[in-house]
């Protein structure tokens, strides 16, 4: 049966395959977000120094009973976008998760942001969604998480996973990818430039920016003369680094409004 959503890995060799590819150090902290009956968990319990284990759906409490019992594992119960990941101690080192689909990409840019100690991201998410995160810019896939993921991170993909190894099988195929910390994450006024910018991707950059703050649009086309960033230049045309630059150079400043990662994407 599907609980909240989630499609069970049980096959054993891509199991082993993850940690593999996680390529985990004994003195590594490990979080994974959607623990599920726990097979995975139990493997990284086994290199890992400490394994942060989060999952939502209590029903899984007896499936998961002899996991969280292990050395080193914590398992905590609740949804993994409300709970104060900076209160995890000892802090992450890597994330490494068959991420829930509904979540993976708010769970991925709410780490990045809020974690600065994780180094390394190997997650098995949608393939689309996999697509997205690495997409470079005049491509349909581009758009905010892959301006704000590659910003912080290089990405890579690890491997394709056939729908066959879950059970039920989901509908969509899957995709393992990496993430490597490469720079600090997009700071809040780049954040809140990016969606400025992606709220009307089909119309030119500075009219997208001019309709989030309509006093600005001298500025945003001083700043992206400055920057070589042509006038007439849809949001998908411009690369993560020129969004960090162009934040900066137009001091622009954020909302203040919290952020609603799962309603942003």
């Amino acid at each position: 049966m599907v609980r909240l959503g989630q499609n069970f890995l049980v096959d054993t060799n891509l199991l082993d395959a993850i940690v593999r590819d996680a390529k985990l150090e004994p003195d590594d902290v490990v979080l994974e977000v959607g623990a599920g009956e726990g097979p995975l968990t139990e493997r990284l319990a086994g290199v890992a120094a400490h394994v942060h284990a989060i999952e939502l759906d209590r029903r899984l409490e007896p499936a998961l009973a002899e996991v969280a019992a292990l050395p080193g594992v914590v398992l905590r119960w609740g949804d993994a976008l409300k709970l104060d990941l900076a209160t995890l101690d000892p802090a992450p080192t890597r994330v490494v998760s068959n991420l829930p689909y509904s979540i993976a990409t708010p769970l991925i840019l709410r780490t990045i942001d809020e974690l600065p100690s994780v180094e390394r991201w190997t997650v098995m998410v949608q393939r689309e969604i996999a697509e997205r995160l690495r997409s470079n810019p005049n491509r349909r896939e581009y758009g905010i998480p892959s301006v704000l993921v590659q910003i912080a991170c290089e990405t890579r993909t690890l491997r394709p996973v056939s729908r066959s190894v879950f059970r039920p099988q989901p509908r969509v195929d899957s995709t393992v990818i990496e993430l490597r910390r490469a720079a600090p994450a997009a700071d809040e006024a780049t954040r809140d430039l990016v969606r400025a910018a992606f709220a009307h991707r089909r119309k030119k950059l500075t009219t997208s920016l001019a309709e989030a703050r309509p006093d600005i649009l001298g500025r945003a086309r001083q700043a992206m003369r400055e920057l070589g960033i042509r006038l007439e230049a849809r949001p998908e045309e411009v690369r993560p680094g020129e969004y960090v630059e162009l934040a900066h150079a137009m001091q622009w400043r954020a909302s203040g409004e919290r952020e609603n990662r799962r309603e942003m994407l």
